[in-house]
């Protein structure tokens, strides 16, 4: 039965591939659905991005079993910051823009918006470098949950879920992604329903209000607004899973895609109820997996010991509290939540390459067809580049891994943030601030050696530094740096003397020309 119902996911997911073969012609048809993907696909592709096995499996239960019950300010903030307040600031300008500068990717859009080709280069090179990494740690979540419940070898598993990616995804590209993001997130839903009747009605649980007594009988802080951490790594938790979206190429590229004004006010709703139902899913059965302590310890799990048993928490919880069918559905649930994080983060890890640097330096003259089979073997490329990180698992890219979101987010969130809204931001203002996140994430870490250990525990705390410093830069260094010309400013911005401007310009052309 649990075969089975694998299989007949995994034909559903190689169906929506091949049905957006017909669609993807371009490489804006393969990178951005044409841009015209309607608010129900762009809301849950926004969605199932954001929630990974890396969530469900490790996050979740590390936050939740730190923290008890306040880990479900992350499912706040995450609902709020970075679902509603994303969609609702963000999405429409950065739709407009992008449209106005014709740029499909944040590297094109920094380089335009600040006018230098040198901008493009950097974040594309650092989308690769931390995005890559990032891909592996979902493959190797996912690889537990599978060697857990279904008993399959881990690098089995991590090839089977790796050539599924590439077929689905290199047959139809976003839209395929997009679409089976729809299918997936409804999986989610339904697996995150029945997750919570068995997790709540298990005897160490004993329902929702008998879960706060038993914790607050273990310590106190678990079932208080604070958990024993404190205040300051509970709110880096929030601002860097919330505000971090805000930043991240692989959900900005959401708004790029959706297809009108219209769908916006839908995908924000949609986007945002679809982030309670998971989040909460997630961070309440890590809240109340101390109260599994006795089945965690049966089972040899003891996360108090070592911080890898964290990737083996909710996993044994489940397959201990739930039944196998029950537990497979849930597997789906993980698998779906990953599929779509992984197929987005290999999309914009290979437009970093082909569309940032190959179209856009190397070879701005290939052809259509070209440039769409260059996107189709560099998904194919990252997927087995990705695989190979997760099989051998080395040091350095487990520190990346855990680097990877905040310094992302912290390098491109004020530049792109000022970006959309502020005319006064400059050249230099930008580049400060892209250059001052990056210092921070890898200038701390330096400090601690890149010490696994330490930045496990710490990185929450860095990678919001990273964001909210570059906040203070940009705006500082804009104010004492020369300002941009208003001919530019009137391109980006799009407004009515825009027309003016190239009309008056063409007309002292063509006299210049006389």
């Amino acid at each position: 039965m649990k075969l089975a119902l694998v299989l007949a996911y995994v034909l559903v997911l190689l169906g929506c591939g091949f049905i957006s073969m017909k669609k993807t012609r371009t490489v804006n048809d393969f990178f951005l659905g044409g841009r015209g993907v309607g608010p129900w696909l762009s809301a849950f592709a926004y969605g199932t991005t954001y929630f990974s096995a890396v969530l469900f499996i490790g996050y979740a239960g590390k936050v939740g079993w730190g923290f008890g019950l306040s880990a479900l300010w992350v499912t706040v903030g995450n609902s709020i910051i970075g679902c509603y307040l994303a969609w609702r600031l963000l999405a429409k300008r950065t739709r407009d823009m992008t449209l106005r500068l014709n740029t499909m990717t944040m590297p094109e859009f920094l380089e335009k918006r600040y006018d230098s080709p040198n901008f493009k280069i950097f974040a594309a090179l650092l989308i690769f470098i931390f995005l890559v990494p990032y891909t592996a740690s979902v493959y190797m979540g996912l690889s537990y949950l599978f060697e857990t419940v279904f008993h399959i070898p881990y690098n089995y598993a991590l090839i089977a879920i790796a050539l599924l990616t590439a077929v689905y995804l290199t047959m139809g590209g976003y839209f395929a992604v997009a679409l089976t993001d729809l299918v997936q997130g409804i999986i989610m839903i339904f697996g995150v329903g029945m997750l919570l009747y068995y997790i709540t009605g298990a005897p160490e649980v004993g329902g929702f209000a008998e879960a706060v007594s038993r914790l607050a009988a273990i310590d106190p802080k678990l079932a208080g607004p604070v958990g024993p951490p404190g205040i300051l790594p509970l709110a880096s938790l929030v601002i860097l899973t919330s505000l971090g979206t805000w930043g991240l190429p692989q959900m900005v590229q959401k708004f790029y895609a959706i297809k009108d004004e219209k769908s916006i006010n839908a995908a924000t709703w949609v986007s945002t109820f679809f982030a309670i139902i998971i989040a909460f899913g997630a961070y309440f059965t890590g809240a109340v997996s101390r109260l599994f302590n006795s089945v965690l310890m049966e089972k040899g799990v003891n996360p108090a010991l070592d911080p890898k048993y964290f990737d083996m928490v909710i996993p044994t919880i489940l397959t201990y509290a739930l039944p196998e069918i029950a537990v497979t559905i849930i597997l789906l649930l993980v698998l779906s939540a990953s599929m779509s994080t992984l197929a987005s983060l290999v999309l914009v890890s290979s437009s970093a390459i082909s569309i940032d640097l190959v179209q856009g330096r190397l070879a701005p003259n290939i052809s259509k067809r070209t440039a769409v089979l260059l996107m189709r073997v560099l998904c194919v490329v990252f997927v087995a580049v990705s695989l190979g990180i997760a099989i051998m698992k080395p040091q350095i890219i487990l520190t990346l891994m855990a680097l990877s979101w905040g310094t992302v987010a912290g390098a491109f969130l004020a530049p792109y943030l000022y970006g959309l809204f502020w005319k006064g931001v400059t050249k230099a203002g930008a580049w400060a601030g892209a250059l001052t996140g990056f210092a921070v994430s890898l200038g701390v870490s330096a400090y601690f050696k890149f010490d696994p250990q330490i930045l496990n525990k710490f990185s929450p705390m860095i990678g919001s530094a990273a964001m909210l410093i570059p906040l203070v830069v940009v705006p500082a260094i804009s104010l004492v740096s020369e300002k941009f010309p208003e001919p530019h400013l009137l391109k980006v911005f799009g407004t009515k003397a825009v027309e003016e401007y190239d009309l008056t310009f063409a007309k002292g052309t063509e006299e210049l020309v006389n």
